[in-house]
């Protein structure tokens, strides 16, 4: 009987179940009615479970007295048992509820808002919408700006006003200079043509900044800017820039020939990264008929002029995608105007043919001789006559110049001009086109020799 009771405990024993089923055997022998009194030392179940090969069962004898007895001789069968094996009960998974009322943000006391704290980490890329400024020199496109509305250069009711435009010329003048083209040497022209254009074209390693300016407004600084502008355009095959710099009332995009403006300087400072390419940059300037790039300084309308930082913020990023920028300053002697006399590459300060235009410019020019870095080698005056009635002696002005060691270049009237709206080059007096090239060549050639 000690036998069956031995032979369940280690069944038991041998699946893990001896701790569940107490010290003892739960179960009884074959035929006794009761619990064995066989006890045997309890032993730790085994961590893990190991197969057992069920045992099967002894045949029993089919006829009564005559049959053989299980192991031990007593004639008593042992029933084979089932194994009793334990469902293994399933924990509910908790299902974890929101809370009703979310927790604040976790604010840094070094932060002023909650907002910034939120932010994810600086290495990671701005997504869109994402209100953090791209870093600098990143491709991340910023937050794109209110585009402005487009303004025109002229009120519409006063365009038709305009009327035809004049050439510079007379018609008797005109028909004067073709007959003398039939008896003078075409080579000197040509060749005479071709040095300048050769002086035009020659090239850059950086971007050139000629920097336009007057002792007083009026005398046509904006116009000798576009001259300069129209001209560079014409003769160079690289990206020109026509810069405005003036207070708020400028002409120079009439002058240029601009229908509207919509992006300003203080506009594009905003928005300059180091990334931009030149289409990047070009979608936000205006473009000339004969070719090149306009900046205007203003839509046009009263406002606040353009300051110093925001014009070395322009100067600055820009010269380095076009060869040459022509800027258009205020007139002496405003901050924005001296500064950019002293960081230009060459300078060229225009003059009216007036007894008083030319004394104060004679004081800026001793002026400009009395910088740290004399810019009197860099400087090219423009002697401009506003009238075709002029008392004063062109040579004695220009002498009276040209005693502070400078270049000058008359331009004289042209009746194109004088009428105003946008210039048309064709349109041009040819003694007009011939001082707007020999202007642009020397305020080139001082520029490149500028390091």
């Amino acid at each position: 009987m000690a036998q069956a009771g031995d032979w369940q405990r280690d069944v038991l024993r041998e699946l893990g179940q001896e701790a569940a089923g107490g010290d003892s055997a739960p179960g009884a022998t074959a035929g006794s009615g009761g619990p064995s009194e066989v006890e045997t030392p309890v032993r730790r179940a085994e961590p893990t479970l190991r197969l057992v090969r069920s045992v099967p069962a002894e045949p029993s004898a089919a006829s009564g007295a005559g049959g053989s007895s299980s192991a031990g001789g007593s004639g008593e069968s042992v029933p084979h048992m089932p194994v009793p094996v334990q469902p293994v009960p399933v924990q509910p998974v908790p299902v974890v509820q929101p809370p009703a009322h979310p927790a604040p943000p976790v604010v840094d006391p070094r932060v002023d808002s909650p907002h910034a704290a939120a932010q994810p980490p600086p290495g990671t890329p701005a997504q869109p919408g994402d209100p953090r400024p791209a870093r600098r020199g990143s491709r991340v496109p910023q937050s794109p700006m209110p585009t402005p509305e487009s303004v025109p250069t002229i009120d519409p009711r006063l365009a038709h006003a305009l009327g035809r435009p004049q050439h510079g010329d007379s018609l008797t003048r005109r028909t004067g200079r073709s007959l003398r083209k039939l008896t003078s040497s075409a080579a000197q022209d040509v060749a005479e043509e071709t040095r300048i254009a050769r002086e035009l074209q020659q090239p850059v390693t950086t971007g050139r900044v000629i920097a336009v300016t007057s002792i007083r407004g009026g005398v046509g600084k904006s116009t000798v800017s576009a001259l300069l502008g129209r001209t560079f355009n014409h003769y160079r095959h690289d990206p020109v820039l026509t810069l405005e710099a003036d207070a708020a009332l400028g002409t120079l995009p009439v002058r240029m020939g601009a229908d509207s403006v919509r992006w300003a300087a203080a506009d594009l400072a905003r928005i300059l990264n180091p990334a931009m390419q030149l289409t990047d940059i070009t979608g936000y300037l205006v473009p000339v008929s004969d070719g090149g790039w306009l900046l205007p300084a203003s839509q046009g309308r009263v406002g606040a002029p353009l300051d110093v930082r925001t014009y070395r913020t322009v100067t600055l990023a820009l010269r380095r995608y076009f060869a040459v920028t022509v800027v258009d300053c205020e007139t002496l002697p405003g901050e924005v105007a001296r500064t950019a006399m002293d960081t230009a590459h060459a300078r060229v300060v225009v003059a009216p043919m007036t007894a008083e235009g030319v004394n104060g410019t004679r004081q800026v020019l001793d002026w400009l001789g009395q910088l740290p870095h004399s810019a009197l080698a860099s400087t090219v005056v423009a002697l401009t006559a506003g009238s075709p009635d002029v008392t004063l002696d062109r040579k004695t002005a220009v002498a009276h110049l040209k005693e502070s060691g400078v270049h000058v270049v008359a331009v004289p009237y042209d009746r194109h001009l004088a009428q105003g709206g946008p210039i048309r080059t064709a349109l041009l007096g040819q003694e007009t086109r011939d001082a707007a090239v020999t202007l642009a060549a020397e305020a080139l050639s001082r520029a490149v020799r500028m390091r």
